[in-house]
């Protein structure tokens, strides 16, 4: 489960860099502002998605049984 959401969050990352990359900065027209805007949004939501699914990767991973000898 972690690993998806980390993988959806490096893509969500890439999409919003491209997003924001290719559009240049002094654009006039409202449709490629929305979408550089949409850029930034899409990528600080990608880090933040990336954060989530590593922690949830972290939390939910299997410890090893501890081995425990009561011999004296």
């Amino acid at each position: 489960m972690g690993m998806g959401i980390i993988v959806v969050g490096i893509i969500m990352f890439g999409t919003g860099l491209v997003l924001f990359y290719s559009i240049e900065v002094g654009q006039t027209d409202p449709i490629l502002r929305i979408a550089k805007n949409a850029g930034t949004f899409i990528g600080l939501s990608g880090m933040g998605v990336t954060m989530a699914g590593i922690l949830l990767y972290l939390i939910n991973r299997n410890e090893a049984p501890l081995e425990e000898s009561f011999d004296s």
